[in-house]
């Protein structure tokens, strides 16, 4: 299944039905007097989150949407039908913007949650409501109430409590692929990544989901490289892992590159709580390792832990690092709650 994050769709609710005028006619009734009914309510259109779902590749193939439009009423006292509802189903973390892109209509990031993007407009009064002791054969009708039509985006922000960062080729996906059944590709040039992956990672008896994004480079914030569309996908991370090639002669540069484009990015990215690591320490000899994580630990201004994505060296002690963090993230929730689950 082909990865889509974005997608824009047209969206129409129904409109009302219109009102009838009718006036009842039976042998024997000398007075019959007004019997239109109203008309039905359009349809709605709904978002709604759900299960099994983790791309909107569905709303590649069609882009509008339109509920169905309410019946007119009709003679004795008919109401007529309500037109049927639409319901946009998306997976859980999408993101409803309006069309200028940045005006959030919606975050739907539990399964189950629904909101009304377009209500379908009221059916029209048939004659028989306006029926009054001074207007005993009123001659009109109100028209249906017009749908509501607008355009919206969707955008898919995965939810996870891991987010990888690092250049490409920083070992992202080696390090996915050692710790969880993921199997993202893996090869020996850049941008091996071309859409985010997700992985189960457990560790001490307790499991976390992480994410796993394209590598940036320098000028992502700008559109180089692949960019940094696919950093929304860790926004909602508990946790940022920075992975630094360790084979790398410039591992300050490296660090600050990275640190560069989640400032430029904006939002509150780059102030999440990060674990920095210097992977690929099979291929360095024990001065080379000491060399590079001090110049790693002075450019970031803390402790750097150091492991093998390959020969998976120091993997648990990341892992565990990762989950204290993510413990002490998720504890004041459980606290409200009375409940806790690691």
């Amino acid at each position: 299944m082909k990865f889509l994050d974005l997608a824009r769709v047209n969206i129409r609710s129904g409109s009302g039905g219109n009102g009838a005028v009718s006036f009842r006619r039976e042998k024997f009734v000398e007075y019959g007097g007004p019997d239109g009914g109203d008309g039905g309510n359009g349809g709605n259109v709904w978002a709604e989150a759900v299960d099994g779902l983790n791309t909107l590749i569905d709303y590649r193939y069609q882009q509008h949407f339109f509920a169905q439009n309410g019946k007119g009423g009709m003679g004795r006292q008919r109401t007529g039908r309500s037109g049927d509802d639409i319901v946009l189903r998306v997976p859980v973390g999408t993101e409803i913007l309006e069309e200028d892109e940045e005006t959030v209509i919606a975050d739907l990031t539990e399964v189950g949650q629904r909101v009304l993007l377009a209500r379908g407009g009221n059916g029209g009064f048939g004659n028989l409501h306006f029926k009054t002791a001074t207007n005993q054969a009123p001659r009109h009708a109100n028209p249906g109430q017009e749908g509501v039509e607008r355009t919206i985006w969707l955008r898919l922000k995965l939810i996870a409590d891991v987010g990888l960062l690092g250049l490409p080729n920083a070992g992202k996906s080696t390090f996915l692929a050692a710790t969880s059944n993921a199997r993202p590709k893996i090869a020996d040039y850049p941008f091996t990544t071309l859409h985010p992956n997700l992985g189960v990672v457990g560790v001490d008896g307790t499991e976390f989901v992480v994410a796993d994004i394209p590598g940036l480079i320098e000028g992502a914030h700008e559109g180089r490289g692949i960019g940094d569309r696919f950093l929304g996908h860790v926004e909602r991370c508990a946790v940022l892992l920075h992975l630094v090639d360790g084979t790398s002669l410039t591992v300050a540069e490296d660090y600050h590159t990275i640190i560069h484009e989640l400032e430029a990015y904006g939002g509150q990215l780059a102030d999440k709580p990060r674990v920095t690591a210097l992977n690929k320490i099979d291929a360095l000899d024990a001065d080379e390792l000491a060399e590079r994580r001090a110049a790693l630990e002075e450019a970031c201004g803390g402790p750097v832990l150091t492991m093998s994505g390959v020969s998976r060296e120091g993997v648990t002690e990341v892992l565990r690092a990762l989950l204290r963090v993510i413990r002490a993230d998720r504890a004041p929730a459980h606290e409200e709650s009375g409940e806790w689950r690691p």
